[in-house]
């Protein structure tokens, strides 16, 4: 095995692990060795891909144990759902104690948890075992956003620091059955989505190489909102195609949610971050976009302003598919086309980063801690909206919250 090389194993085999094995064709030094899910068939089609993709001669494990005690296994990648990850995380920890060599790193895809309890036990799962841990949250290396913040921090900062960022993430839902079920996910689209949201702009917000602490969240805003699939029409649809155990009837998410946060910047200015997430927008596909805004400078981007665009015309009659965008919503007209999502997105930046940082044994850009902090951002703005008010931070009893939404008991 090659010692400039991070051999990992990925616990999950759905969508978004197929997205990050196409972002790794792009990091040179990383190999899947390994996979792991409870759909044995899904892992092995996850790990043919993998191998179609020469990122290594991937396996499909028959279960977490097996594939963590593997000797070409280095570091893990916790893909799985948000109802399993502390589970899941226990028995990588679990595996890890019995390893001659220690694991150089776990990863954790965002969200780190559905509630502020089990984020702070996730954190403290990895901190007793003394695994170098990381989150993930691949917005925050989208290379235009990287690109844009490094330029106007740069060359605009002078006139005085950023006051404003916006940043929103927007579909026509997600994939799997379990997304659209509160007690499962955690909440609707705000826990599925804001968090990326609310990352962005604090990151915009920050100045490069300084801490996200030099920007402190004071007072957050939420409103949320089922605008689309709980009408009678859209929820029946939606139960015959996700299946009878998401009644959007009886137990409906939120597809709609924003947030606006009040933060104090370390030079005592203040500073807003506004964020919206829709699962019930409708348009090409999948829409990304962000600004930020200063004394005498301001940024843009939407990620749907590519650089390729395609016709088609009524006429003709196409599958359905994600070959032109994420959560594609047409196969006819004008269609915008992103050649690389992956990329695009952050994927491959944040993966990049994550084999160096693990290889090397340094501080991933974002640890688990980060992730603790995001999901008391998330549970703050839950409270907002249930209460109708705005909620000042430290927020008491965000330990104990769980929304409504992930109770069953929400109402729109």
């Amino acid at each position: 095995m090659s010692e400039k090389r991070l051999g990992i194993g990925i616990v999950g085999s759905g969508f978004i692990t197929r997205f990050h094995l196409q972002s790794m064709v792009a990091v040179r030094d990383v190999e899947v060795r390994g996979l792991w899910s409870p759909n044995r068939e899904h892992a092995a089609s996850a790990a043919n891909l993998a191998r179609s993709l020469d990122l290594g001669d991937a396996v499909a494990y028959g279960s977490i144990a097996d594939m963590v005690t593997a000797a070409g296994i280095d570091a893990v990648w916790l893909m799985g759902p948000n109802h399993t990850r502390v589970e899941n995380l226990e028995e990588i920890v679990a595996a890890a104690a019995k390893r001659s060599v220690p694991l150089k790193g776990i990863a954790c895809e965002k969200p780190l948890a559905r509630n502020v309890r089990e984020a702070q036990q996730m954190l403290q799962i990895v901190t007793k075992a003394k695994i170098p841990h990381a989150y993930m949250e691949d917005q925050i290396f989208t290379p235009a956003i990287d690109t844009g913040r490094k330029i106007l921090w740069a060359r605009g900062a002078s006139a005085g620091r950023p006051y404003l960022a916006r940043a929103a993430e927007e579909h026509s839902g997600p994939h799997a059955p379990w997304f659209w079920m509160g007690d499962l996910q955690g909440g609707g689209v705000l826990n599925d989505m804001m968090c990326h949201c609310v990352l962005v702009v604090q990151h915009l917000l920050t100045k490069p190489g300084q801490p996200y602490t030099t920007v402190k969240p004071l007072r957050i805003t939420g409103h949320i909102a089922s605008l689309k699939w709980s009408r009678p029409e859209y929820a029946r649809d939606l139960a015959k195609r996700m299946g009878k155990g998401v009644d959007y009837l009886k137990h409906p998410s939120e597809d709609y949610a924003s947030v606006t946060i009040e933060y104090e910047t370390d030079t005592g200015t203040m500073a807003i971050g506004e964020a919206t997430t829709s699962w019930s927008y409708v348009g090409a596909g999948l829409r990304l976009s962000c600004e930020m805004l200063g004394p005498e400078y301001s940024m843009n981007w939407n990620s749907l302003n590519t650089g390729l665009n395609v016709f088609l015309s009524r006429e003709l009659r196409g599958k359905e598919g994600e070959d032109l965008v994420e959560k594609q919503n047409a196969e006819s007209g004008q269609m915008p086309v992103l050649a690389d999502e992956a990329n695009a997105y952050g994927y491959s930046a944040e993966n990049r980063h994550l084999v160096r940082s693990f290889l090397h044994g340094t501080k991933p850009a974002l640890t688990f801690e980060d992730g603790v902090e995001v999901v008391k951002i998330l549970m703050a703005a839950y409270q907002s909206a249930e209460e109708g008010k705005t909620i000042a931070l430290p927020a008491r009893g965000l330990e104990s919250y769980k929304p409504l939404v992930a109770r069953g008991k929400w109402k729109p």
